[in-house]
């Protein structure tokens, strides 16, 4: 199972989002260098390593931007401890502006 697949699937599965998108920007970061993770080579852009994650959901209501965010680097802290290197996070409530 692909790295977005089984976030998708968790992020379902403890939010039951509304709304949901996992976006694989890593291509964005070719030619990034990650020396501070060990890869001392240039990035290339492959691969699953950088993401964005849009998510509207009930559970997010009450909480802080803080407590959201927390929430959902708990959740994934499999994901980032087996190499994902960046996770932009855009959670909401239902109800709440977002950009996208």
């Amino acid at each position: 199972m692909s790295m977005q697949i089984a976030m998708e699937k968790k992020l379902t599965d403890a939010f039951a989002p509304e709304r949901l998108a996992v976006v694989n920007e890593s291509h964005l970061h070719a030619g990034h260098h990650h020396v501070e993770s060990g890869h001392h080579a240039t990035f290339d852009g492959t691969g699953e390593t950088h993401f964005r994650i849009r998510i509207v959901s009930p559970a997010f209501a009450g909480m802080t931007r803080i407590e959201r965010h927390r929430a959902v680097n708990a959740l994934l802290a499999d994901e980032l401890k087996a190499g994902l290197h960046a996770l932009a996070i855009e959670p909401a409530a239902p109800g709440e502006k977002t950009r996208w």
